[in-house]
């Protein structure tokens, strides 16, 4: 199955337990395919950096820049031709879209209510952690 994770996701699957965790640990074991885009893997990055993580990335003894690139090494990364500009209230949540339209998603995951609150995009369903878990262990 072919997925692109909202960072919100991949941020809290890199730093705590449950369903976002095991969504990284499903595409470990090949279970799923993570697609990611240059602006995404931007995004993740300039998030790390946020005062908030330091004292857990100092912690787990590792740097932002590491973790960003131990995600683009378990994603696929991808560069999105289309632009899309229908999520006005946070214009970041379009390169979500965007990449998940590059790679022919077959789910969009993510914790943020401006694309749950679409529930679809282009046929492709927008769920949480814990709803695209349910559908994989089917």
């Amino acid at each position: 199955m072919r997925v692109v994770a909202d960072t919100n996701v991949v941020v809290s699957g890199l730093f705590w337990r449950g369903a976002p965790r095991q969504l990284l640990d499903a595409a470990r074991a090949q279970l799923i395919d993570l697609y990611t885009s240059p602006a995404l893997l931007a995004e993740l990055s300039d998030v790390l950096l946020r005062d908030k993580f330091a004292e857990r990335l100092a912690a787990a003894e590792v740097d932002s820049n590491d973790l960003v690139m131990g995600y683009a090494a378990l994603a696929k990364v991808i560069k999105p031709a289309d632009f899309i500009s229908i999520i006005i209230d946070d214009p970041d949540d379009n390169s979500v879209l965007e990449c998940a339209v590059a790679a022919h998603a077959e789910a969009i995951v993510s914790g943020d209510n401006h694309l749950l609150n679409l529930s679809s995009f282009r046929n492709m369903p927008i769920l949480t952690a814990n709803q695209l878990l349910k559908q994989i262990s089917k």
